[in-house]
């Protein structure tokens, strides 16, 4: 007996918002170049995400190098990329809560050094996404994704997961590992769900490092703080950027709010190997995975 479908009864506002997550992301790979400020790539990605008619459902994550996800530009942050990073490109957009997820890697300087890290994630993310299918297993995909990687020479992070997307949930609970034998899960007909894939030269598995610039409200902050509740109104659950919160409230917003919020380290390969990432947002059809972070 087949499950009940499961479909967004506003299915059009997730495809637009996944269409301006990809625009975006697309973006940021053009704007990666020798010497290019992260903050700047950042602030560029996220404004033509406004730009277009949706809100960022979580900071640009412009994780380079050993970094596999959670990083974001600080608000005075000036680094910038040289020839050579392996930069990954991680966009959210969302529209009234509908969310897309969408994530591409690319070689800073356009060189070819990291050619098969990147053609690695690129394999896996079409292989996991051909693999989905209504009531199928989600192990099916974990077992694509895996020796996609693998036959590249490489080994995907196995602590590092796809997911289930909600309205205003970036993760809803379903994980969707990138190896095989970690789930009895399936996928219900008309979810929406994200296909990350993670390579790497290293060990396969992160640590976490430094904070990330990246929060979100674990729980609604008392009722009777302005301020908090300001916060919490513009972006509920959603990850946020400390950039985002105005200067003139940033130590006393986020001091305040400590006992709210989830606080992101950064994730870095526990080896110090080179981290590659593709992902993108995909519809479970009557036929199998849309890909839905397209331009």
């Amino acid at each position: 007996m087949r499950r009940l479908k499961n479909y967004p009864p506003d299915l059009d506002r997730w495809r637009e918002a996944a269409r301006i997550a990809a625009g975006a992301r697309e973006l940021g790979l053009r704007l990666a170049l020798p010497g290019a400020r992260r903050r700047e790539i950042a602030e560029a990605i996220e404004a033509f995400v406004r730009d277009h008619g949706a809100e960022p459902a979580f900071p640009v994550n412009l994780s380079r190098n050993e970094e596999a996800a959670h990083y974001t530009p600080h608000a005075d942050d000036t680094a910038e990329l040289v020839d050579g990073d392996l930069l990954k490109v991680d966009v959210g957009a969302h529209i009234e809560g509908a969310v897309a997820d969408t994530a591409d890697t690319v070689e800073v300087g356009g060189g070819r050094r990291h050619a098969h890290l990147i053609d690695a994630v690129h394999d896996a993310v079409a292989a996991g996404v051909r693999a989905v299918r209504p009531d199928g297993s989600v192990d099916a995909v974990s077992r694509a994704i895996a020796e996609a990687i693998r036959a590249r020479g490489l080994k995907p992070v196995t602590d590092l997961t796809g997911h289930s997307i909600e309205r205003y949930l970036l993760h809803a609970g379903k994980s969707i590992p990138n190896v095989p034998g970690m789930t009895d899960a399936s996928f219900l007909e008309g979810e929406i769900v994200a296909i990350e894939p993670f390579a790497t030269n290293g060990e396969g598995r992160i640590a976490n490092g430094p904070f990330g610039n990246i929060v979100r409200f674990r729980r609604p902050p008392p009722a009777d703080d302005e301020l908090l509740n300001r916060l919490f109104t513009r972006f509920r659950t959603l990850p946020f950027a400390t950039r985002w919160v105005a200067a003139s409230e940033r130590t006393v917003a986020l001091e305040r709010a400590r006992r709210y919020l989830q606080s992101y380290p950064v994730f870095v390969e526990r080896r110090g190997g080179l981290v590659s990432q593709a992902e993108h947002t995909v519809l479970v059809g009557a036929n199998g995975g849309e890909i839905l972070s397209v331009t």
